[in-house]
């Protein structure tokens, strides 16, 4: 495939694209968001400026290491479901831009449902699998998509690897593309070519400026603020401690009881975890720094862990697990710990996971999601269209409520006409 100078490959495996060329794309101060101004610049064939004003921002989940620690474990390979077709732009014998894109046999491990489009097409007589799914498998945090490397052809750069992604859904005989937990302005700038706008919402804490807990508990009513302490009290109260690993603190031992923590409750949550043992070895290898690993211990023993990767300016916190079971444990574990590291960091947003509305009552307030849907067959296209334009106004219409239900105390926040701890 190519677009004038752009030259565009699908590469097999993460392996064949060296780790400098893909972390300069996926670190790029290349906006995405800058892709329309882009293209409209260029039809008014006016010179393009470089994208010099982003601000570069690090997401561990779009890095080099990332993805290969999955397709080395064989976490996410052929054999699972996730087939790598990584889409690569080259200009002039260099990569200019990539897509991290998989060709998948079912629906599983995304977070952003489908089971009944594809349910609704097989009906149909049509044939929903294989589709293309460009995204970090098994993980639901926001982060780009389109990887573009800093230059002055953004906008066709951008425009090329949307473009790609069409033909490689027809090469492929694939009957979808589906971009999901994509940066809101590429969700835009991928509307304005063809693909389906589709919204969801999960619950992020967002830091004030705070300086610490206390600081954060100040700002809620005091029912919540109450419910918290007691929480977070209670989930201490058989003698556990919690102990947060980063970097060379986190040991194989640490590791491996993590991931019994994952096994036991992942086969309960989903029948089978995704993740395997080997992933999390090489994660320890090429990414420790970037990973908060909250554990509890009891006893000497560990007992219970969540896992949290590290941005520049976002914790993101991913799954946890347990062999021992006590009360408001998961909540510290999972979400005051992550408070607490990311006031304690100065990160501006801890990305929680998806779904979970009892995230509220903890100082998560709801954020909208977005993905882009390419579908092939035009009439199937029409029936998706139509209810993604009704889903989308019940989203909006939820993140609405659930912020105006949110647990922050009205108007001042600094008010004192409440009844006291």
């Amino acid at each position: 495939m190519t677009s004038s100078d752009i030259t565009l490959e699908a590469v097999s495996s993460i392996s064949q694209i060296a780790a400098a060329d893909w972390d300069a794309c996926a670190t790029s101060r290349a906006d995405p968001g800058d892709l329309q101004e882009l293209d409209t610049l260029a039809a008014a064939r006016q010179p393009q400026p470089p994208c010099s004003t982003s601000v570069t921002t690090y997401n561990p989940f779009v890095s080099h290491a990332f993805f290969s620690a999955l397709e080395k474990s064989n976490s996410a390979c052929a054999r699972t479901g996730w087939g790598p077709r990584h889409l690569v732009a080259r200009q002039h014998g260099g990569v200019v831009g990539i897509v991290p894109c998989y060709l998948k046999s079912h629906s599983q491990g995304e977070y952003v449902f489908d089971r009944g489009w594809a349910d609704a097409y097989e009906r149909a007589g049509g044939q929903y699998y294989p589709k293309l799914q460009a995204s970090v498998p098994f993980t639901p945090a926001t982060g780009p998509r389109l990887l573009i490397r800093d230059s002055s052809d953004t906008g066709r750069i951008g425009a090329a690897l949307a473009g790609g992604l069409v033909g490689l859904c027809d090469a492929t005989n694939a009957s979808s593309v589906h971009v999901t937990f994509a940066k809101e302005r590429e969700w835009n700038f991928l509307a304005g070519r063809g693909f389906l706008e589709r919204t969801d919402q999960q619950f992020h804490f967002h830091n004030a400026g705070y300086r610490t807990f206390d600081d954060f508990l100040a700002t809620l009513n005091s029912r919540h603020r109450k419910a918290i302490k007691r929480e977070r009290r209670d989930a201490l109260a058989n003698g556990i401690t919690i102990h947060a690993l980063t970097g060379a603190d986190i040991t194989e031992d640490a590791w491996e009881a993590f991931y019994e923590f994952y096994m036991e409750t992942g086969s309960r949550k989903w029948g089978r975890p995704y993740l395997t043992r080997a992933f999390y070895s090489l994660i320890g290898e090429t990414m420790a720094k970037d990973v908060a690993l909250i554990m509890a211990k009891r006893d000497g023993k560990w007992i219970a862990g969540a896992i949290n990767f590290i941005g520049s300016d976002t914790l993101f916190g991913r799954h946890w697990g347990a062999i021992e079971h006590h009360p408001f444990l998961h909540f510290e574990v999972c979400y005051y710990q992550a408070i607490d590291f990311a006031i304690a960091r100065g990160l501006k947003t801890v990305e929680a996971g998806a779904q979970g509305e009892h995230k509220i009552a903890r100082g998560y307030l709801p954020q909208t999601t977005y993905s882009a849907h390419y579908i092939a067959d035009p009439g199937f296209r029409r029936a998706v269209a139509d209810y993604l334009t009704h889903e989308r106004a019940h989203v909006a219409a939820a993140v609405r409520e659930l912020t105006e239900a949110g647990p922050f105390r009205k108007g001042d926040i600094h008010s004192t006409h409440e009844e006291p701890d």
